[in-house]
């Protein structure tokens, strides 16, 4: 089971709670149990999705203005233009 599964199925639950007939010392040793788990399982997904975030360089091949670069390019792109004709 999911762990996003488990938080909805502990939400349901805590909603139910009150409801169903607990005597009060045990309603809230339910509760305080139910609420550290939700904190956990929150955040165990929260950590999983930190280790998703990937921070990409999208523009690094635009980094390389220097003038022998850019004539090293322009030369590469009429010949290849030469070749064509």
């Amino acid at each position: 089971m999911n762990k996003g599964r488990i938080l909805l199925f502990l939400g349901i639950w805590v909603a139910l709670l009150p409801y169903l007939g607990f005597p009060i010392f045990l309603k809230n040793i339910l509760l305080s149990i139910s609420g550290l788990v939700v904190i956990y399982f929150s955040y165990a997904i929260y950590k999983k999705d930190q280790k998703k975030d990937i921070k990409l360089d999208s523009f690094r091949e635009n980094s390389d203005f220097t003038p022998a670069s850019i004539s090293k390019e322009l030369n590469n792109n009429t010949e290849t233009n030469d070749d064509a004709s």
